[in-house]
């Protein structure tokens, strides 16, 4: 089996990161991580990643003096040095422009902490506790050129307590990040969740069975 080659885009810890390099250490895992990029030079994320000798770059964001296109042709030109098939982000702090969302359309996954679409944006756990919802959690998503949007892979769900505080309710949210995102790795890296205008399919043409995770 030919494992893709996978980039990990962060801005800090890289604590999805993580669980992404963990996974992809089972040799029957369908990716390998290749590669990890960051905007801020001193993302701990890259000290993580050099650990597990996984190359690792530095594309700051500050050097192009605000032109969004240009940055992103930068990382670009490092996604292809290092012949990357599929991108993860990982906390990437950075909203993308129409040129690198379309340059790896159907190949670009991103992770965020709400149950999409509810809750774009930033203070997804602030805001779950303000609207009193009672559940709460996770997707990873194919990239679009909308932010937080595009077909979702999976997602996965945590109650809310009444005693929750936007710490302990991020806290709860961030275990079941870990166990949804290499899910959602492993079944775009075997083919098993594609990208098919609105809708994610499996590699037989049908729907894909992605579905909802629950916290054991």
């Amino acid at each position: 089996m030919s494992r893709k080659r996978t980039a990990v885009l962060i801005s800090g810890r890289g604590s999805n990161m993580g669980a992404l390099i963990s996974a992809a250490m089972v040799p029957a895992f369908p990716a390998e991580i290749a590669l990890v990029i960051a905007n801020r030079p001193d993302a701990k994320g890259l000290e993580r990643a050099a650990e597990f000798n996984i190359a690792t770059a530095v594309v700051d964001h500050k050097d192009f003096s605000g032109d969004r296109e240009a940055f992103e042709r930068a990382i670009n030109d490092v996604l292809k040095e290092h012949k990357i098939d599929l991108v993860a982000l990982a906390g990437f702090m950075r909203i993308l422009t129409p040129y690198l969302v379309n340059a790896w359309s159907g190949r670009m996954i991103n992770i965020h902490p709400a149950l999409l679409p509810s809750f774009k944006g930033l203070a997804t756990h602030e805001r779950a506790l303000d609207e009193g919802v009672k559940l709460h959690g996770a997707t990873v998503h194919f990239v679009s050129a909308e932010m937080d949007d595009g077909p979702i892979i999976i997602q996965g769900a945590v109650p809310v307590l009444d005693h929750d505080t936007p710490d302990t309710l991020a806290a709860r949210v961030l275990e079941i990040e870990h166990k949804i995102y290499p899910k959602a790795l492993e079944l775009v890296a075997s083919g098993k969740a594609k990208v098919a205008g609105t809708r994610v399919l499996s590699d037989t043409g049908q729907e894909a069975d992605t579905g909802l995770i629950w916290p054991q």
